[in-house]
């Protein structure tokens, strides 16, 4: 099946590793051409090179700083001249803190970052996009049911669902597809992490996969996949939707 993707360009946030640089390597696998940012210019550029240079550019970028939309956009027409699509993901905030515990700072930092970062990466992409782009935001499923010990997260991620599916409503007369993807227990660093606050990771995990349908954890790859597809034009009429990948783990329909 041909995704339609030879030459299309995509910008990538936290692209460096995990479920961003995932998403980037299988687009380029495809034909397409990326820009990836990260938290600093050197992880970016690593990460650009191990997609390959004809294909992909990196940039340190912070997204709670209110120039890194533009700047990411811009380079994207810049280098390969022009822009489709835009993957919106942001690292996940502190976790483990207990909800009455976390402080005003806390919960701010994690508004400019998680939230507001992504509200204006989407707004200025959308203002930037013509017929048949896309904005895709990586959520969780703590868009439906709040997760454990990730209160910032709970708190930010619904918002960010409902955000998603306005503009979706909005950018759809111009033909832009606005939607959000739902990872699951992705085998990821960050999952590493979380599973290790329990004190034994290894149990952590057995306990967690034997509660997920398919009895496992996603791999990157299989995200990556799904989010490509998702960015593609062959899924040119999915908008407006939080597309769970978690091997069934999502009770409801």
């Amino acid at each position: 099946m041909d995704l339609g993707l030879k030459d299309r360009v995509y910008v990538i946030t936290g692209a460096t590793r995990g479920l961003g640089f995932a998403t980037a390597e299988a687009l380029v696998a495809d034909g397409a051409k990326v820009v990836v940012s990260g938290r600093t210019d050197e992880a970016a550029t690593e990460a650009a090179a191990q997609l390959g240079a004809g294909s992909a550019v990196g940039i340190g970028a912070d997204n709670a700083d209110p120039e890194t939309a533009e700047r990411l956009i811009e380079m994207a027409k810049t280098r390969f001249g022009r822009f489709d699509g835009v993957l919106i993901s942001v690292g996940g905030p502190p976790a483990g803190v207990p909800a009455d515990s976390l402080s005003d700072e806390q919960w701010r930092s994690a508004f400019e970052t998680v939230f507001l970062g992504a509200v204006r990466l989407a707004r200025t992409a959308a203002g930037e996009l013509g017929e048949g782009g896309v904005i895709a935001f990586v959520l969780s499923g703590s868009v439906h049911e709040p997760i454990p010990a990730l209160t910032l997260s709970n708190g930010l991620r619904p918002g960010l669902a409902g955000f998603a599916k306005t503009l979706a409503n909005e950018a759809g007369p111009l033909g832009i597809r606005v939607l959000g993807l739902l990872p699951g227990r992705i085998a990821t660093e960050r999952l590493h992490y979380l599973d290790s606050l329990s004190g034994d990771g290894n149990a952590a995990r057995e306990r967690n996969e034997a509660a997920i349908p398919l009895r496992r954890y996603g791999t990157p790859e299989e995200f990556g996949r799904t989010a490509a597809f998702v960015l593609s034009p062959a899924a040119s009429y999915l908008t407006g939707v939080m597309l769970p990948i978690d091997g069934g783990s999502r009770r409801g329909f």
